[in-house]
């Protein structure tokens, strides 16, 4: 069975760009997932942290035959793969993958929480989300996406290169058609 799921990008870290493209192309190499969308990248200022570089933040939408643990399992296996540690929480990155909504479900287990706990709080996520579907209803209490986003103040989020140029990246390194 197949399943829909929003999963959020980011890296501050190197090459940032580069690293979200590696990471589309992992997610869409792995036999269980298939990305069907991207969001434009925006970059944002570091929250928590705040002694840090700039982020690189964008949203995929993928369609995965996973369970919602498999799923964050693969997430987790493609962050270490690009060098991931987890030293300082909100801290630097090369490469931060965090399951926003899998399906329409509310999952809430010791490992994983769906919708992502902090994400209603989080422009960087939110623009992007929107971007690929400007009709989502949030699952846990059915309120359109667009009311959250109307809520929170959209500074330190500008758009660095637009979801065509994204797409046209990927398309010129051959990755796969989104």
């Amino acid at each position: 069975m197949e399943h829909i799921s929003y999963i959020a990008l980011g890296s501050n870290i190197g090459d940032r760009f580069a690293y979200l493209l590696q990471a589309v192309k992992a997610l869409h190499d792995h036999e269980c997932i298939s990305v069907l969308a991207t969001s434009s990248v925006y970059e944002t200022d570091p929250i928590g942290y705040v002694d840090q570089a700039c982020f690189l933040n964008m949203v995929v939408k993928v369609s995965t035959s996973l369970s919602p643990l498999a799923l964050l399992t693969a997430t987790m296996n493609i962050e270490k793969m690009f060098g991931r540690k987890r030293k300082v929480r909100w801290g630097p990155r090369t490469l931060d993958l965090d399951i926003l909504l899998y399906n329409h479900e509310n999952i809430e287990t010791e490992q994983l929480i769906i919708p992502h706990p902090r994400m209603f709080e989080r422009a960087f996520v939110l623009i992007p989300l929107f971007e690929i579907d400007e009709s989502l209803i949030i699952p846990s209490v059915q309120r359109p996406l667009r009311s959250y986003i109307d809520q929170l103040s959209h500074q330190g989020v500008r758009i660095w290169k637009s979801r065509e140029a994204v797409e046209e990246q990927l398309y010129e390194r051959r990755e796969f058609n989104v």
